[in-house]
């Protein structure tokens, strides 16, 4: 496939600090028109990569708002096609997507999370790209944007973490906890009471990380209202809130939260993407926030010296080492507020230090312009390369892949 020549650095607009940047060495073509379903319309909010199919190659689950969730499968190539019916009809407002082996039968499962519908859905892979619905085995049901998966609690299985909102209703958002039971993998415990403080966040999303490198999983929450959160693991799976180490937060309405070490000091980072409002007025900085971790889950807000400035709202991003140089850079999604008006996906190159630049012309390809959403990475052409399926909302779901 055609692949873009890559331009030399030169005319980047570097960020305040940042030292020269060496001419990028890996780009992005976007295959769209040619390995992607057709479809202007969907609401593709968000994807997972997996192989669900046993055939080698990675596959994508797309979670679909006002709509049924598609399964994507691969040729092996990154050419996908639509999988009709495999998550069956239900249509609901689903948010996000995750996968993992629930039931430690060595296929991967997949989880779709829904807000104004309520009604999470898990399903469970045969590993030939067939999945059964056992959403029963979901302690609850909830008005949810934000979840996570990760073994919290040391026991090997993966744990579902759910981030809650109460936008339009009375009560509290509290966040859930369900551990996935050792006697009966695959089932899972509602610890929430037991192993979660008890907050009212409004969860638009979750990262599970070890913030404060003693070797389990922390947890750092997006919130749309009114401020983000930090609870730290005993290693037990029991979290306390240290939401003041995140230090002096303006006011934002975040939408996704990412661990990364930036800097590349050992300790991992947060970077969270924000809008101005949810297609409203000017309300609220959409700046994209890099807060820098001092050591033991201490953060400082180190945006202005490290990020390049923007006005854009962003719905989210990934981290991904796109020049291959072994530090994590930044691609993010781009919408204009008010209007959303789609824009074109941005791409901020890490010099090594934690200082990103905004590298767009070399990486992103022009047509990348829609209302972007999540995003989901992974090989799925077979060259050991990183590539992109980026959502977008009634906005044609992209594909990009990397490559010299």
């Amino acid at each position: 496939m055609p692949l873009l020549i890559l331009a030399t650095l030169c005319s980047v607009a570097r960020t305040a600090g940042a030292a020269p940047l060496e001419a990028t060495r890996t780009t992005f073509t976007d295959v769209t028109a040619t390995h992607v379903p057709t479809d202007a319309a969907l609401h593709a909010l968000d994807g997972a990569m997996l192989d669900a199919d046993g055939d080698g190659d990675l596959d994508v689950a797309v979670a679909v708002e006002n709509g049924a969730n598609r399964l994507y499968l691969n040729d092996g190539t990154g050419k996908l096609r639509h999988s009709p019916d495999v998550f069956g009809s239900i249509t609901g407002d689903h948010e996000h997507v995750r996968v993992a082996d629930f039931d430690r039968d060595g296929h991967a499962d997949v989880l779709f999370i829904a807000e104004d519908t309520e009604q999470h859905q898990l399903y469970f892979g045969d590993g030939k790209g067939g999945f059964r619905r056992v959403s029963e085995r979901l302690p609850a049901t909830s008005q949810a944007n934000g979840v996570a998966v990760g073994d919290v609690n040391g026991d090997g299985l993966p744990d579902i973490v759910i981030g809650n909102t109460t936008e339009g209703k009375t009560g509290v958002a509290q966040p859930f906890l369900w551990l996935n039971d050792p006697a009966r993998p695959g089932h899972f415990i509602d610890a929430t009471r037991t192993h979660l403080p008890r907050i009212d966040v409004q969860a638009q999303g979750i990262v599970l990380a070890d913030l404060d490198g003693d070797g389990d999983l922390d947890m750092a929450i997006a919130s749309q209202d009114p401020v983000n959160r930090l609870l730290l693991n005993d290693g037990k799976g029991r979290f306390s809130d240290a939401t003041d180490r995140l230090g002096r937060q303006i006011p934002t309405e975040t939408r996704e939260v990412h661990a990364l070490d930036a800097n590349g000091d050992g300790r991992l980072d947060l970077v969270f993407f924000n809008l101005t409002s949810n297609n409203r007025d000017w309300d609220k900085d959409p700046q994209t926030r890099l807060l820098i971790n001092q050591g033991n889950a201490r953060f400082k807000d180190e945006t202005a010296a490290r990020l390049p400035k923007h006005r854009f709202s962003s719905w989210g991003g990934t981290v991904v080492d796109f020049n291959q140089d072994g530090h994590p850079d930044l691609v993010v999604s781009a919408i204009e507020v008010p209007g959303f008006k789609p824009l074109q996906v941005r791409a901020w190159q890490n010099d090594g230090k934690g200082n990103f630049a905004d590298v767009t012309s070399a990486v992103i390809p022009s047509e990348t312009v829609g209302r972007s959403w999540s995003m989901a990475r992974g090989d799925l052409d077979g060259d050991g390369k990183p590539d992109l399926f980026i959502g977008g909302w009634q906005s044609q779901a992209r594909l990009l892949l990397s490559g010299e």
